[in-house]
């Protein structure tokens, strides 16, 4: 499968980057991945690999040296999306290996899922995003649940999502504002469901602030007026 998908990807130039995702990659050995890796680097329209996994998270004692040099071959740049979902994750074990992949010049971003009686709470989100850009991860996805069977129990509304992304920029900064989306069924891509804050008339915009209050701006602007 692998060779499969190698092939394929040569043959298709407009690939630019490539996602190793699972399972989780980062259980494999690190001279598997360096092979994986180098394949990839001598494609020549390949620039980026992004690896997803929580092994950073579950299994810290995985992220060594061996691994780290794994990723970082020359001619191709490494990514790898840290999945967690709550601040408890954060252990001095997880923050070591998240550590040892930052100090190596690996870009780091995150990934988490939005799970009722988890995580379904401003403080906690803005915590947790917190967490990530104290150990250099910046936020990138927050996932609305998928519709996987005996999942729901762990599943928000797509309204209480959008109104929990809205507080959540009153806690943090934006460094600390992960991307919210839905993941469509039947393989139609990811698209962001965050809170509209804009609308248009065509002749004034209406911008909402995280608390819910509608402001009018103008849509033009006149350089004869401060």
């Amino acid at each position: 499968a692998v060779a499969a998908a190698l092939e394929y990807i040569r043959n298709n130039n407009e690939i630019w980057e490539v996602i190793v995702s699972g399972g989780d990659p980062l259980v494999a050995s690190p001279r598997r991945i360096s092979e994986l890796v180098q394949e990839l680097a001598a494609i020549d329209h390949v620039r980026v690999v992004r690896f997803h996994s929580r092994v950073p998270m579950v299994a810290p004692e995985r992220v060594t040296g061996a691994l780290v040099a794994a990723l970082a071959v020359p001619g191709i740049t490494s990514w790898v999306a840290i999945h967690a979902n709550h601040p408890r994750e954060f252990t001095p074990a997880a923050c070591a290996a998240i550590a040892r992949l930052a100090d190596a010049g690996i870009p780091l971003v995150s990934q988490t899922v939005l799970l009722a009686g988890v995580n379904d709470d401003a403080e906690m989100l803005a915590l947790l995003m917190r967490r990530f850009v104290e150990n250099r991860v910046k936020p990138y996805y927050l996932h609305h649940g998928d519709l996987a069977p005996g999942t729901g129990h762990f599943r928000t509304s797509l309204a209480e999502g959008r109104r929990l992304v809205r507080a959540l920029r009153g806690h943090v900064s934006g460094l600390c504002q992960p991307t919210y989306v839905l993941d469509i069924p039947g393989g139609h891509g990811k698209v962001p469901v965050g809170p509209d804050a804009v609308e248009t008339d065509g002749i004034t915009t209406t911008v909402t602030d995280y608390h819910g209050c509608r402001h009018v701006y103008p849509n033009t602007h006149d350089p004869t007026k401060s």
